[in-house]
């Protein structure tokens, strides 16, 4: 545990190095939050205010964008040599893993903090209920924690932290075909079946669901267990991976 805070800290410094791209990751989401909301937004009906239903969507987009620099940075220290350094100080890879876990999911906390506020001052108003809020952020921590895991594994598959980059273009993908920004029912036919069950669209239903305080339904349990299952084989896999890479 205190290899893996000490890797935490040591990845958030590199971090501090690489502004241009956390920047990047951060002002994406908004720019097209502020795109469909201002350009699209009377032209697509969804029962409520635009910028209300987009929200949820571009959360799970920022998580995506942000991902995508874990990915990366565990490529750059399994090319890079430093991970001769690390195993001659009797560090594991759980621990090396996890530091540069625990900083993406702090620095996705605090790119969905700066999304929401972005959000209300276009006009967000949720009326989620203070057990709303809790579940939200619950499900969005979970969200976050499992993509995170999701793109150390893509780090670890990737050859060059360039490739890297575009191991992670499905997770940023995924808001598209879902219900993050028109209802599943507008879409063609043929994309229905995935839009529905693939694992952002319970994620993104439960989330407005609290915020608007609307009916969750089986969103709520269908997203946990997507992204406790995706939590699960990510960190799994991860392991073996790094074994694997370091054998």
């Amino acid at each position: 545990m205190s290899d893996a805070i000490v890797l935490t800290g040591r990845t958030i410094r590199l971090t501090r190095r690489n502004l241009d791209a956390v920047l990047t990751a951060m002002l994406l989401p908004i720019m097209l939050m502020l795109v469909f909301v201002s350009f699209f937004g009377g032209a697509i009906h969804t029962g409520t205010e635009y910028v209300t239903y987009v929200v949820p969507g571009v959360m799970l987009l920022c998580a995506g964008f942000g991902s995508a620099n874990t990915a990366v940075t565990v490529t750059h220290d399994m090319t890079g040599g430093i991970i001769d350094r690390f195993r001659s100080l009797d560090i594991g890879g759980t621990a090396i893993l996890a530091g540069h876990v625990a900083a993406s999911v702090l620095r996705n906390t605090v790119a969905t903090t700066i999304v929401f506020g972005v959000a209300f001052l276009i006009g967000f108003r949720p009326v989620a209920g203070p057990l709303d809020w809790l579940a939200v952020a619950g499900i969005l921590l979970m969200f976050i924690l499992a993509i995170s895991w999701l793109s150390a594994c893509s780090g670890l598959i990737a050859r060059s932290p360039e490739a890297a980059g575009g191991c992670t273009f499905l997770m940023m993908f995924l808001p598209y075909p879902s219900s993050a920004f028109v209802p599943i029912d507008t879409m063609p036919g043929w994309l229905h079946g995935f839009a529905e069950h693939q694992p952002v669209t319970p994620v993104i239903e439960a989330l407005r669901g609290l915020l608007l305080d609307r009916p969750v339904g089986d969103s709520a349990w269908q997203a946990l267990v997507w992204c406790g299952g995706i939590l699960v084989v990510a960190a799994g896999l991860s392991g073996a991976l790094f074994r694997r890479r370091t054998a």
